[in-house]
């Protein structure tokens, strides 16, 4: 979560698809996602999964295919809805 460095390494190979990664960090964080879409991000939730990709670029978990996602996530970040918002394609 954001202001809360945890420094934790997550193996993304274990989990098969992006619904699988988000409810391990909710219940790992004590978090709710809420919905997913690519027009408006993450709904009904105070808090927003992204990540930072190999070129250092920050993008909301579930942009890109799940593939493309767990060979290119260098860091993931818990980060309040409102910091989030313009992340992504569709924002």
């Amino acid at each position: 979560m954001d202001g809360a460095p945890y420094l934790r390494k997550i193996d993304l190979k274990v989990y098969d698809a992006y619904p699988e990664l988000l409810k391990a960090l909710e219940n790992m964080f004590r978090f709710t996602a809420g919905e997913y879409s690519e027009r408006e991000g993450y709904k009904g939730s105070e808090f927003a999964p992204a990540y930072e990709d190999k070129d250092g670029d920050l993008m909301l978990v579930g942009d890109v295919p799940w593939e493309m996602f767990i060979t290119s996530c260098k860091k993931l970040r818990i980060m309040k809805g409102s910091e989030a918002r313009g992340l992504g394609y569709g924002v």
